[in-house]
This record gives structure tokens, C-alpha cells and sequence, in this order.
């Protein structure tokens, strides 16, 4: 039998294991360049834990979803944002980074083109805005801040620097 299956047989509210696991989710860390600055897509949180405080877009990936598709589909949910190509970044599992328990994050990354720079706030998203990555709002939620970096410090690696005015 394959493994996947095994997956389907899970009762909702049971573990299939006798021990707990961690809560997986992803978390899109998106960039665009606008009158020359570099800014990150941020989302601020309609509910707890965090609530009112600025995040990227991100959430949990369905039993049954790729992950690829999971970050797609909680970007568009939260921002309207779509066919941004994102590819994966680094994990992020930190104990404690999650006050909902132990969670690990899969994060992408990806820069949305000229016309793909539209948004508005869904789901549990409260509101969707750009930020300048010189402008950052403090004390952004969960570890999202330390993501951000991994972003921007990739860009200059791929890129050589991130202002074209530096």
C-alpha cells in the first residue's frame, strides 16, 4: 500500500501516531520593484495569534496539497495576488516560533512582474500592502522578519544588489 493512502485513512480530530506532530504551513515572501525601491508583499492579521500585526502571506497546507500549490493558494487568498512564480527558500522551525504550537514553514520566494502588483486584502488577511524593504513595519509577526532577510539576501545574491540607485 502506498504511503499516501495511509494519509486519507486519518480520522479529522485523530493522530494516526501516538505521539503529537507539527503543524506544517507556507509562507510567501514576494518582492516587487516600484519607482526604483524594492518592496515585500505584507499582510496584516485579522485574527489571533497576532492579530493587527503584519505578516507575509502564508497559512497551512492542506493533507492532500503540494506545496507548491498550498503557498498559490494562500497568496491569492490573502492578497488576490496571482501567477507570481515562487520557488522555495528555506524552512523555517524555530521551536516556539508559533504560540499554536510547534509549527514548521516552508517558505518561498518570488518577484511579481510589472502588472502583477495589484492587491487586496481576503481571507484572514485585515489588509494587504506593499512595504519599502527600507520601511519595514516593526515587530512584524511570528519570525517573519528574519524570513524577509533570507529573501532579500537571496535577491542580492541572484541580483548583485536590490536598489538599481544604490
Amino acid at each position: 500500500m502506498q504511503a499516501w493512502y495511509w494519509c486519507l485513512m486519518a480520522e479529522k480530530g485523530k493522530y494516526i501516531y501516538d505521539w503529537p506532530r507539527p503543524m506544517v504551513t507556507v509562507d510567501a515572501v514576494v518582492f516587487s520593484l516600484s519607482g526604483g525601491r524594492t518592496q515585500v508583499l505584507l499582510v496584516n492579521r485579522g485574527r489571533e495569534p497576532y492579530k493587527g500585526k503584519w505578516a507575509v502571506p502564508g497559512g497551512f497546507i492542506e493533507i492532500d496539497e503540494e506545496l507548491e500549490d498550498a503557498v498559490a493558494r494562500e497568496l491569492k487568498e490573502e492578497t488576490w495576488l496571482t501567477g507570481v512564480r515562487l520557488e522555495q527558500m528555506r524552512t523555517f522551525g524555530r521551536c516556539g516560533r508559533d504560540p499554536r504550537g510547534r509549527q514548521i514553514s516552508i517558505a518561498f520566494t518570488g518577484i511579481a512582474t510589472e502588472g502583477q502588483d495589484k492587491i487586496r486584502p481576503g481571507d484572514d488577511a485585515a489588509k494587504a500592502q506593499w512595504f519599502d524593504i527600507e520601511e519595514l513595519p516593526e515587530d512584524l509577526a511570528f519570525d517573519h522578519d528574519e524570513m524577509i532577510k533570507c529573501g532579500i539576501e537571496k535577491l542580492g545574491k541572484r541580483w548583485g544588489k536590490l536598489h538599481p540607485t544604490d
